[in-house]
């Protein structure tokens, strides 16, 4: 599974997180994921917190999964 890169989140003043990735906005989050989030991003390897926040965790078998018998229309 390759790693997760270019993420990059803002902090801003009102209390909201802004994360990117490749520069175009993913989510944003506010109050107490935004918090919960800082927490995290600070402890652990960032790139892999971002993926996981965002939503956008690959996990390498979607093609694969894609050619499944039961997934087809």
């Amino acid at each position: 599974m390759a790693r997760p890169n270019g993420f990059a989140y803002e902090a801003h003043s009102d209390g909201t997180v802004h994360i990117t990735h490749h520069g175009r906005r993913a989510t944003v989050l506010r109050g107490d994921r935004a918090a919960r989030f800082l927490t995290e991003v600070t402890t652990a390897d960032p790139q892999l917190v971002m993926a996981r926040w965002t939503g956008n965790y690959r996990r390498g078998n979607e093609r694969t999964a894609r050619a499944h018998p039961r997934n087809r229309g």
